[in-house]
């Protein structure tokens, strides 16, 4: 039997590799035998995950100390992969941030800070992988979008999230248009609230279970590999037609 969805041997960089969604996507792609390598701030995190990867696995893991904010260190991190690995096939941009405040409780450094990671620092690593993908003619790029790239969740106070989340979705689709000649898919993931690192004190948070309950049809948040399957399908030539679109793993919210 054909496996649509063989990428064994491919050559991933996933971004936010330190915890939550991005190391989740990091052992996904390494169930299936890529060969990765871990961007993130936290090198003794990276540390960890790459024994824990490799063990659990088997599969080659490498690692980058990255701040998505710093073109430069981005540049010194993917000339380390393509000169241990010789190319990057797929890319996996999950660093982000959270902590949100009402517009007139934000301070514009938090503000500035939203964008730079959340949306800047997506555009420096597709740019910079990008510049690789176009030479090799071939590349799979999957940004972290969120449910919040489209709706917003009652109550406001994520305009620096969701105004990042919704540029990514518009920059996914520009980079497939611009990149579509290169033999380049660029596509989004867009989940709804999943307990990670991030959310983790939000979720704990008074009441708000009652709101998950009350707009996700499925009532709940997301598991852990519940992502994993889409993560698989955009990164394999399953999904060589499909380019430019915002993929929402989300319980059905966005579907209300």
């Amino acid at each position: 039997m054909k496996n649509y969805f063989d990428i064994k041997d491919k050559v991933a960089v996933v971004t936010g590799a330190s915890s939550g969604l991005g190391l989740q996507m990091a052992k996904a792609l390494a169930s299936q035998g890529v060969k990765l390598a871990l961007f993130a701030r936290r090198e003794e995190k990276l540390q960890e995950n790459k024994k824990i990867i490799e063990n659990k696995f088997g599969t080659e893991v490498i690692y980058a100390v990255t701040d998505v904010t710093n073109v430069p260190n981005i540049q010194e991190s993917v000339k380390k992969v393509v000169d241990h690995y010789g190319r990057i096939d797929i890319l996996i941009n999950a660093a982000g941030m959270g902590n949100n405040k009402p517009v007139m409780d934000q301070p514009t450094e938090e503000w500035d800070q939203h964008i730079k990671v959340d949306l800047s620092g997506v555009y420096y690593c597709c740019k910079e992988v990008g510049k690789i993908m176009i030479k090799q003619n071939y590349g799979k790029i999957i940004n972290i979008g969120s449910i919040h790239s489209r709706v917003i969740f009652p109550g406001g106070g994520i305009s620096a999230y969701s105004s990042a989340k919704g540029a990514v979705m518009n920059l996914t689709k520009n980079l497939a248009v611009e990149w579509a000649k290169y033999n380049i898919t660029c596509n989004a993931i867009g989940p709804a609230v999943f307990d990670t690192e991030l959310t983790h004190n939000t979720v704990e948070m008074e009441g708000f279970m009652d709101l998950i309950k009350a707009y996700c049809p499925m009532g709940r948040l997301g598991k852990e590999g519940e992502l994993d399957g889409i993560v698989i399908y955009l990164a394999s030539d399953a999904s060589s037609y499909c380019t430019g679109q915002l993929i929402c793993i989300d319980g059905g919210w966005t579907a209300i």
